[in-house]
Parts: C-alpha cells; sequence; structure tokens
C-alpha cells in the first residue's frame, strides 16, 4: 500500500505555532499552507504556500475548506473551522496540541456556544488561559503523531 502524503493547512492568523509547524513540516518534506488575511514573514520554502486571502469573516475558512482532502491535517483553534475540516476527513488540531475529532468536536461547539452566550451576559469575562511552554509541547507531539497516523491511512 502506498505512503500517504498528507499536506498540512495553518489557520494563521492568531496561530502561536505557525514556526512549530513549519519545522514539523520541512522535516517530513510536507507541503504546508499558511492562510490569513494579511501578508506574514515566512522562511522562503518550496513546501511553503502563503495564501493571503480577501478580508471578510470565514474567507480563510473557506479557502482551507475548498483545499484540504482526507488525511490532511488542519491546525486551528476556531471550532466552527476544525469542525467543518473533520467533515472533510482532514485530522485537526489546535495549537495547544488537544485534536479535534468526530467524537469531541460537538462538545467543543456546544461549549463555545455556551461560552459565547455567558461571555455576552456579562457572567463571565476574559477569554482563554494564556499560551504555555507546555502547550507548545503537547503540539509537537500531537502534530507528529497526526502525521504518522495520515501516512499509515
Amino acid at each position: 500500500m502506498p505512503e500517504i502524503t498528507p499536506e498540512i493547512y495553518i489557520d494563521a492568523d492568531a496561530c502561536p505555532v505557525k514556526d512549530e509547524a513549519l519545522r514539523v513540516a520541512s522535516r517530513h518534506n510536507l507541503k504546508i499552507h499558511v492562510v490569513s488575511n494579511s501578508w506574514m514573514r515566512l522562511d522562503k520554502s518550496p513546501l511553503i504556500n502563503r495564501v493571503v486571502v480577501a478580508e471578510g469573516p470565514d474567507v480563510a475558512d473557506d479557502w482551507i475548506i475548498d483545499h484540504i482532502k482526507p488525511g490532511d491535517i488542519a491546525i486551528t483553534s476556531d471550532i466552527p473551522l476544525a469542525s467543518r475540516c473533520i467533515k472533510q476527513g482532514a485530522h485537526v488540531l489546535a495549537p495547544n496540541g488537544k485534536p479535534f475529532t468526530t467524537d469531541s468536536i460537538g462538545m467543543a461547539l456546544a461549549v463555545r456556544d455556551l461560552m459565547t452566550q455567558l461571555r455576552e451576559t456579562g457572567e463571565i469575562t476574559g477569554g482563554p488561559s494564556g499560551f504555555t511552554k507546555q502547550d507548545r509541547s503537547r503540539f509537537l507531539s500531537a502534530l507528529e503523531e497526526a502525521i504518522q497516523l495520515s501516512k499509515r491511512r
């Protein structure tokens, strides 16, 4: 059975692990698409596809959905985008290394909606906790695992 070569898609505007994902993709010789609403300084590499989309809600998300294939890997903290990628058959990781799966995405969407409602009513203020070294380390391990899993499929 031939080895599958996954591609990596980064929802890049607010992604704190772009550099880490680029290093891992380079080590595995994988194409990586860095999708954002504005120009970003990135290393020059034939493996990097820098995609700058027009401003607007979900424009970057729509580009990713139009191009991602089963077995590819998406990196995003956008839960609705994660859900759409899962429906396309992709592996999805949050920047903290937490995988979004068919089993977990429903609860993630429900919690997101609840937190939005609580913020809108003023019952809670503030956002998620800060990004840590442990999050970065967990992401690197999870990305390596997702690549290996995708290649085996």
